[in-house]
């Protein structure tokens, strides 16, 4: 497992290449710390046995301790000295790339976030109750990103690179993950994560926070119930996957339904449900199956109920043909 992307580059004399001016004291202190999260991973990685899948809080303690031992030791060995509170972050640093996403891993973990946006090494913005917030997080510099990148996907199977440059994910806990990179993305790779929300918002939910009255729902539940053909529309980030999960609570447990998505984000609460995901080509280019494709085969499942997350292109007129 290479890391030597975490190498520091000038341990010397620190200076920014616009101008030759001295680094500013908290950026050069924000770089000892980076550098110093770089040697102490890779120290953790060629001496300690960390199973990434032990979820059990002492032995997270106890290789917290270890990785804390050896930031010490890295920081003896480089002559410099941080506070205790310095030497935790940088081992909590350390944790969150071996168990997590490296600098966005805290953001993933925050229920009051719902987006997380990297847009460069200095350029990660959050989506915190509909609005967008620019954050101090930053990554080392751009293979760090692309090894978060490939952390992503690897485990799906999944690959990104300058002849696939584009790829949607989706992360153990069902945040939905786009990924695009040169030479598409001009500035550099950028991921955008939609988080899965663990307690979907309800009818009730929505009526409290003014997004539908109650007069809205009834008519709406009507709709369903009555089998009648329901469009959701609206731009990005506007709901459309939250109305939908609301208006699936109202179909019968008694009803097959098949659902049909591009990236799985719908929770349905019926048992008698059948989740259906397209597939992007493989690295031969072959492979692609279109959400079109499952529509059709859909039709074919039996299916009292079919709930399509998004539709884009030619399933529209299978949809209205069915």
């Amino acid at each position: 497992m290479a890391m030597d992307y975490f190498a520091s580059g000038n341990k010397g004399n620190h200076k920014e290449a616009s101008g030759g001016k001295p680094m500013d004291p908290a950026d050069k202190r924000l770089q000892q710390m980076d550098e110093l999260t770089g040697q102490s991973l890779n120290l953790v990685i060629d001496n300690l046995q960390i199973q990434t899948d032990n979820d059990d809080p002492q032995v997270r303690r106890q290789t917290m301790d270890q990785i804390l031992g050896i930031v010490s030791e890295v920081l003896a060995e480089r002559k410099e000295h941080l506070t205790l509170v310095e030497r935790q972050k940088v081992a909590y640093a350390v944790m969150d790339e071996i168990y997590g996403y490296g600098p966005i891993t805290d953001a993933l973990k925050d229920p009051t976030i719902t987006e997380v946006m990297v847009n460069g090494t200095h350029q990660v913005y959050i989506e915190r109750k509909g609005k967008l917030e620019h954050t101090d997080i930053h990554f080392r510099d751009v293979n760090h990103i692309y090894h978060i990148i490939d952390k992503i996907v690897s485990p799906l199977g999944r690959h990104v690179d300058e002849s696939s440059p584009m790829v949607d994910a989706r992360l153990p806990d069902g945040s939905r993950v786009n990924i695009i990179i040169p030479p598409l993305a001009l500035q550099g790779p950028t991921i955008t994560i939609r988080k899965f929300a663990a307690d979907p918002f309800t009818r009730n939910d929505l009526i409290a926070f003014g997004t539908l009255s109650y007069d809205m729902v009834t008519f709406l539940r009507a709709s369903v119930e009555g089998r009648m053909n329901v469009l959701v529309s609206g731009g990005t980030g506007s709901g459309k996957t939250t109305l939908l999960n609301v208006l699936s609570a109202f179909i019968p447990h008694t009803e097959r339904i098949v659902t049909i998505e591009d990236a799985a984000e719908l929770q349905l609460q019926q048992d008698h449900v059948v989740t259906l995901e397209s597939r992007p080509a493989n690295i031969e280019g072959r492979g692609r199956i279109a959400v079109r494709e499952l529509v059709v085969n859909a039709l074919r499942m039996r299916p009292d109920r079919i709930v399509v997350d998004e539709v884009r292109s030619g399933e529209a007129l299978d949809m209205l043909q069915a």
